[in-house]
């Protein structure tokens, strides 16, 4: 399947979820979920970024298995970027610890994104997915530091804020208590 205008799915899920006290890709739900938003949202194909842990995917998702995973999230980012294997007219990057992100957010900030950097904001609050079309992808790249991910390079290049707050609330997840907030 072929997403709008080239769409490319790019879901980071490599990290220990060490505060979250287990890799958030084993969350029950959490996963199935993300690919899911990226895919009906708009997106294919869609990637996964693997690390710490290494599960089965959903039907239709491709991983990309970071190695490094553990040195910070730009390390996971650029090694996805780095290796998708094709030339998509746009990259989504979400994050699997963003639970209630749903298909109508990924649509939302491809329909608004264009030629152009785009992000989903949440009451105004920077948040994901973030669309990256192609004109972009080869700096973005070259630019992400290992603790950083793509935050330096949006805050540096103008970004068009995609207002979600009515589709979700753009929590990311970082404790088990923090879903209950």
């Amino acid at each position: 399947m072929q997403g709008r205008g080239g769409s490319t799915g790019l879901l980071l899920a490599a990290g220990a979820g060490r505060r979250y006290g287990m890799p958030k890709i084993l969350v029950p739900g959490w996963l199935e979920h993300s690919v899911a938003a990226l895919r009906e949202g708009g997106c294919g194909p869609v990637y996964v970024v693997t690390g710490a842990a290494r599960p089965n995917l959903p039907d239709g998702a491709r991983e990309i298995h970071c190695e490094d995973w553990f040195r910070g999230i730009g390390v996971s980012l650029h090694c996805g970027l780095a290796n998708i294997g094709e030339n998509p007219e746009r990259v989504v990057i979400h994050l699997v610890d963003y639970p209630d992100i749903g298909p109508a957010v990924v649509s939302r900030v491809l329909q608004s994104s264009g030629d152009e950097l785009a992000r989903a904001v949440f009451n105004g609050r920077p948040g994901h997915p973030v669309s990256v079309p192609r004109c972009h992808l080869a700096a973005l790249t070259k630019s992400i530091q290992h603790q950083d991910g793509a935050g330096p390079y949006l805050r540096a290049h103008p970004t068009v804020a995609v207002e979600c707050g009515d589709l979700a609330s753009g929590q990311d997840v970082d404790t088990q208590e923090s879903i209950h907030d």
